[in-house]
């Protein structure tokens, strides 16, 4: 009953009733779903319209709108907000030839909305395009009922301490398995570049990979996955959080560790280059903190605490295979000389957008300091 009661009421409607519409021919008619970041910064929308044929290609599927004063993106006295399509992806909840579409949003002016970070991630990416940025990024995220509480969390208590979670099997050890599964399903159906999944270290706590994707690619296809997940999660009627630190106490928060590599860092001897780029993010570590998580870093200051696998939010370190530091060398990369690097320091709720474009500006672009440059006019 504990069980039945932290599940919406939405998600215990017959869902064979809805599979006898969802087999309906639709005449070479197409459902398009676009799918947008809310004012909020982390929050995802969606709507639907109707196209009379298949798009073959994002230039395919027009510009549209929505009220932006219902988003926390705009007055109600000069609402309409302009969605334009950037990414699309097939669509795993009404199947093909049905359409997800990720888009910038531009407000009155056809100016970027304040939590459109996409737009000048991509005049960073075209800037640096000739070093061939890949990046994968690891999303942890949270399972919660709809009553707030971790999923299966026992209603009055804590599960046994951290320690058989981590990558586990079994009905006392992991929690939510079947919406981890469907997830990634429906993830390969869209096309979004997910490459893996676990079980994290604290129970109803999981993990999904993306990548390896060059330059703006990264933000679009982690975005896609995110707005998957909450959508398969609502049919399942839970939740999940982006949160950092959504368990006070002995329980490892959530990050989006980036893993990151260059061109020349990927070839042989490229360790030198890698260590290269470590230097120069070592001198710019506030500017970093600010922006890999929405708050300024407020959010990360609950999760970079030191413990539980992770760095001091007010110190930089970097080693090989050390999970206590703002970047990890992997050891292999070590060994051959070559490869990529993780940083540690993002939360799990951050913009890649934001990250991505951060590292590129430090480590290509050579910026220093907390500002920026406006690379709007070169």
């Amino acid at each position: 009953r504990a069980v039945a009661m932290s599940v919406s009421h939405s998600s215990r409607l017959n869902k064979l009733v809805r599979e006898q519409y969802m087999r309906l021919p639709q005449d070479g008619r197409v459902q398009v779903t676009y799918v947008w970041i809310d004012g909020s910064g982390e929050g995802v929308r969606c709507k639907s319209r109707t196209l009379e044929k298949e798009p073959k290609s994002i230039e395919d599927v027009p510009e549209w709108n929505f009220d932006g004063s219902s988003t926390a993106q705009a007055e109600g006295s000069n609402s309409d907000m302009f969605l334009v399509p950037v990414c699309m992806f097939r669509d795993p909840f009404c199947l093909d030839p049905n359409k997800l579409v990720l888009c910038e949003v531009l407000k009155y002016n056809r100016k970027p909305a304040e939590t459109n970070l996409r737009h000048t991630c991509k005049k960073v990416m075209d800037l640096v395009k000739d070093s061939h940025p890949w990046f994968g990024m690891e999303q942890e995220y949270t399972l919660l009922g709809i009553n707030g509480h971790p999923y299966g969390w026992p209603d009055n208590g804590f599960p046994g301490p951290q320690g058989p979670y981590y990558c586990g099997v079994g009905a006392d050890k992991v929690y939510g398995r079947d919406i981890v599964e469907s997830h990634y399903k429906a993830c390969l159906y869209a096309g979004v570049k997910i490459c893996g999944t676990n079980a994290e270290v604290m129970p109803s706590q999981w993990e999904f990979q993306v990548g390896p994707c060059e330059g703006i690619e990264m933000g679009d296809h982690l975005w896609m996955a995110r707005f998957i997940l909450h959508r398969v999660c609502e049919d399942f009627g839970v939740v999940a959080t982006l949160d950092p630190k959504p368990m006070t106490g002995n329980w490892n928060g959530a990050g989006c560790h980036t893993n990151y590599s260059t061109e020349e860092m990927r070839r042989e001897g490229g360790l030198k280059h890698i260590e290269a780029a470590i230097e120069k993010l070592s001198k710019r570590h506030d500017y970093h903190i600010c922006v890999y998580d929405p708050r300024g870093g407020r959010d990360n200051s609950r999760r970079l605490t030191g413990h539980h696998e992770t760095s001091n939010i007010f110190e930089f370190s970097a080693g090989v295979a050390n999970r206590g530091a703002s970047i990890r060398i992997p050891r292999q990369v070590g060994q051959d000389g070559f490869g990529y690097f993780e940083d540690r320091r993002p939360a799990a709720n951050c913009d890649p957008y934001a990250v991505t474009e951060a590292i590129m500006r430090t480590t290509v672009l050579n910026e220093t300091g907390v500002e920026t440059k406006d690379y709007a006019d070169h």
